[in-house]
């Protein structure tokens, strides 16, 4: 471990660092498998580490209509501070996780390894800038929010919990379980009603499109909200919920998947060598300082 290096790891956190459900990721969607059957995803439950597990429990027990819509009204004033995409970059690199004895590189550096592999296939400038600030909600750490508050799989709220979201069974301890009109597959909304009258669980993809929903492409914006939300972009749930624009946006969120997923590495990148162009590249969508 690197001895000027900080670290999110808190008393009674249930994950080592935020890495640890991303490394997760990976067991249930390996790059080589990309259709799981109903065994292979109860293999991977089998061997998911007990923090993961917990973090989940957390999540699945936690994450209520009424809790999203609480964290809306506390962080979407987007008055916590001022910064330019660059500065809250650097500030996603006090998330440098001292307890992974493998990788120990900033956040900056994983957003740019994402950001380079979308470039280097020839993808178009915003699709490239959406690699570089997926993850830049993560901010909410340093806010004070707990883990199972900030990442993991995302799912709507208001309406049946999907036994394709990972855990399903830990929803058993959700108060929403009891609520009636939750209890169907609608929910409390319409059927075709489309995912931006849906109220998804809370985290670093919600607040992040919040923070850039007025500057970005459209399908952007999909991919920042729903790339954690994998029982849809995965695992083909909650199409009664869409509309045929969800539709046709997913199809860019399946494209950005595989980028999110399969390019984090060891490797270092060379941060001042890459930052001009990146500068530049925010600057074309991003200028300025943002409200978060």
């Amino acid at each position: 471990m690197k001895s000027n290096s900080r670290s999110i790891v808190r008393g009674g956190s249930p994950l080592s660092g935020l890495d640890a459900w991303e490394e997760d990721l990976l067991r249930r969607y390996p790059e080589a498998d990309n259709k799981r059957d109903e065994d292979a995803f109860r293999d991977y439950e089998d061997e998911t580490r007990p923090g993961v597990k917990e973090f989940y429990r957390l999540n699945h027990h936690r994450q209520t209509l009424q809790f999203a819509q609480g964290k809306k009204a506390q962080y979407l004033g987007l008055n916590r501070r001022r910064m330019t995409v660059w500065e809250a970059l650097e500030f996603l690199n006090e998330l440098i996780d001292d307890s992974d004895p493998d990788i120990d590189l900033p956040q900056i550096e994983h957003l740019l390894q994402t950001a380079e592999a979308i470039r280097a296939d020839g993808h178009p400038r915003w699709f490239i800038l959406v690699g570089l600030i997926h993850d830049l909600g993560k901010i909410l750490c340093l806010f004070g929010e707990e883990q199972w508050a900030v990442v993991g799989d995302t799912f709507p709220l208001g309406c049946r919990f999907s036994e394709k979201i990972v855990f399903h069974e830990f929803f058993a301890g959700n108060p929403d379980r009891g609520v009636a009109k939750y209890s169907t597959p609608a929910g409390i909304y319409r059927e075709g009603c489309g995912l931006d009258s849906v109220t998804m669980s809370w985290g670093h993809d919600e607040y992040l499109f919040h923070v850039v929903k007025d500057r970005l492409p459209e399908p952007a914006l999909y991919m920042i909200r729903y790339h954690s939300f994998y029982a849809a972009h995965r695992e083909g749930e909650y199409g009664s919920l869409m509309n045929d624009r969800d539709r046709e946006m997913f199809s860019w969120v399946r494209a950005f998947n595989p980028y999110d997923l399969y390019t984090k590495s060891g490797q270092r990148m060379d941060v001042a060598a890459l930052r001009p162009f990146y500068e530049e590249l925010i600057s074309e969508y991003l200028p300025g300082e943002l409200s978060w």
